[in-house]
């Protein structure tokens, strides 16, 4: 088993996240605004408080969420797939967290195999 091993996948959280915030974006592009639009939708804003909610069971706490609560609430801007590119984000940046934690493990590495040699 090799500790301080950390990887990031594509796992099943990550699929849920992304897959329900595209869902969401969808209706929200499409569907609501047949309706009522903007900050006026009562669908909106339930839809909005679940998929947060639901985004940070799965994904955790992200500061990228907050945003895209907030802008769906201005009319108009709902129309941007906000909930999408917020959890692109954080797996993105998840990733570069985990490449940097990776390569200073491997400089360490190397530092302590030149010293042991």
């Amino acid at each position: 088993m090799n500790r301080g091993n950390i990887t990031i996948s594509a796992g099943p959280r990550l699929r849920v996240a992304l897959v329900l915030a595209i869902i969401a974006d969808a209706l929200q592009i499409v569907v609501f605004p047949l309706f009522v639009g903007g900050a006026e939708s009562p669908a909106d804003d339930v839809l909005d408080i679940g998929v947060g909610a639901v985004l940070i069971y799965l994904l955790g706490w992200h500061w990228e969420f907050l945003p895209s609560f907030v802008a769906k609430l201005v009319p108009g801007v709902d129309l941007v797939p906000f909930w999408t590119m917020a959890v692109a984000n954080v797996y993105r940046r998840q990733k570069r967290i985990v490449a940097t934690i990776e390569g200073i493990r491997d400089e360490n590495q190397t530092g302590r195999d030149q010293r042991n040699s």
